[in-house]
């Protein structure tokens, strides 16, 4: 028999306003700051201690499931939706102010706006949307834009190499944060000045999408995000309607005039998705990647003496530390997962990091191996959700770590790097590398860059 997905918002409040008997949690997931530096060791645990989990420890309440072929059903079930935002906004809304500050039609707003992205929409939205977007990512258009993406990275590190030998950089600050947001500029025809604002604008809406107990602060901050995402991008529609370039809002403005899109809400909602999608993930995967490998000195040599093997390569670093760990869905009606009964409105969180490193599916998953062959991974999702962007990611990720080997092939970390605290979106705030071919000069520089 096939389901209906209920409205968003109704099934998404299900499990907030008819919450089900008590669920004992499982005692295994606490976001403390060693989770948050290693996730992997618990994530083991849960693995081995059963298929699917209670957890208080996210968003109130859900279900985890851990291992890979559960996972992988997860993510293609039909029965599961995308449409997860009212339970998260109301939540935080009502954490502080117990939902009667006079803000909640406010918040309403938001979280309307907010679950018109295409990653929250279920069929047959989520096709009508995609279907426009995916002529921009089709592999073709990707590909034609290689010269320009190179040309980008090749920049970014050119001004690091320019630098005195055994100088300290930053590699998140200078090349990791940069790039995708430059390449995320080019994709969609805007103003490369205006990144920092972007940066900020995704930080914020990351945090709150992330967070496994979004708190009213975070709220705030992201409606106040979306609110200058949507104004800036009102702007940039206004004027491209008048002169149309080669670029993707270009291509969603024709798509609207074709009946495509049925609001401006809609549109502007997917500028807003794909500027932190754009940013957010590929960021993480530089600094994850090149982390990892500076940590695992071997596989960088590996590299350094057969740079061929750079696309190999980033499928197991995304694989060995994926900067989405998790993702959620939302039961349409009550089903058994896993052996366990579960009902309407229920969150289910798909933990993507844990079934990155299963056993069952991959020998010695703790272990990078930038050798392994026939790698398939969760980190762009999979099924009607797998990142439409997974090719542009994956173009940004090779042409850095191909040009870092040709250009600083003796990079090495100078210190522990600082993770950025975010759950969902793993990634690192700083990560201070330098060129081990010359020797410091500068003592005080080494000290404060091994504190952080």
């Amino acid at each position: 028999m096939t389901v209906v997905p209920a409205p968003a918002e109704a099934l998404a409040l299900a499990a907030v306003e008819a919450p089900a008997a008590p669920r004992r949690d499982c005692g295994l997931l606490r976001f403390n700051a060693d989770f948050l530096r290693d996730p992997y060791p618990p994530y083991a645990a849960l693995r081995e201690a059963g298929p699917i989990h209670w957890s208080d420890a996210l968003f109130q309440g859900a279900w985890v499931v851990t291992r890979h072929n559960d996972v992988e059903a997860v993510l293609r079930d039909p029965g599961l939706s995308a449409q997860r935002t009212a339970g998260w906004v109301k939540r935080a809304g009502e954490r502080t102010h117990g939902g009667t500050d006079g803000s909640a039609a406010e918040l309403r707003a938001f979280q309307r706006l907010f679950s018109r992205a295409m990653i929250f929409l279920d069929a047959p939205d989520h096709a009508r949307v995609r279907e426009v977007l995916a002529v921009g990512f089709h592999p073709t258009r990707i590909r034609a834009l290689a010269p320009r993406i190179d040309a980008i990275v090749a920049e970014a590190v050119s001004e690091r190499v320019a630098k005195p030998a055994g100088a300290i950089f930053d590699f998140m600050a200078d090349i990791a944060r940069p790039v995708p947001s430059r390449v995320t500029c080019m994709l969609l025809g805007i103003d490369p000045a205006d990144q920092n604002d972007f940066i900020a604008w995704s930080d914020d809406l990351a945090a709150f999408i992330a967070a496994p107990q979004p708190d009213t602060r975070q709220l705030r901050r992201a409606h106040r995000s979306l609110l200058a995402v949507v104004r800036y991008f009102a702007g940039v529609l206004e004027k491209r309607r008048h002169t149309r370039g080669d670029d993707l809002v270009s291509l969603m403005l024709a798509a609207e005039a074709q009946g495509l899109f049925r609001s401006d809400a809609e549109l502007l909602a997917q500028c807003a998705m794909l500027l932190l999608a754009g940013h957010e993930t590929t960021r993480n995967l530089l600094g994850n990647g090149l982390n990892a490998l500076l940590a695992h000195p071997e596989q960088w040599r590996r590299l350094r003496s057969d740079p061929s093997q750079v696309p190999a390569a980033v499928r197991d670093l995304l694989r060995y530390d994926s900067p989405v760990q998790y993702t959620g869905r939302r039961v349409i009606a009550d089903m058994d997962l896993c052996g366990q009964r579960v009902r309407r409105g229920d969150l289910v969180i798909a933990l993507i990091g844990a079934a990155n490193r299963d056993p069952a599916r991959y020998s010695e998953p703790d272990r990078l191996d930038l050798t392994r062959r026939g790698l398939t991974h969760f980190s762009f999702g999979r099924g009607a959700h797998v990142c439409i962007g997974a090719g542009l990611a994956l173009m940004q990720a090779e042409a850095v770590f191909a040009r870092l080997l040709q250009v600083l092939p003796d990079l090495v970390r100078a210190g522990p790097p600082r993770w950025n605290g975010n759950a969902a979106l793993r990634g690192l705030e700083a990560l201070p590398v330098f060129r081990r071919t010359a020797r410091f000069t500068d003592h005080n520089q080494l000290r404060l860059a091994l504190s952080r």
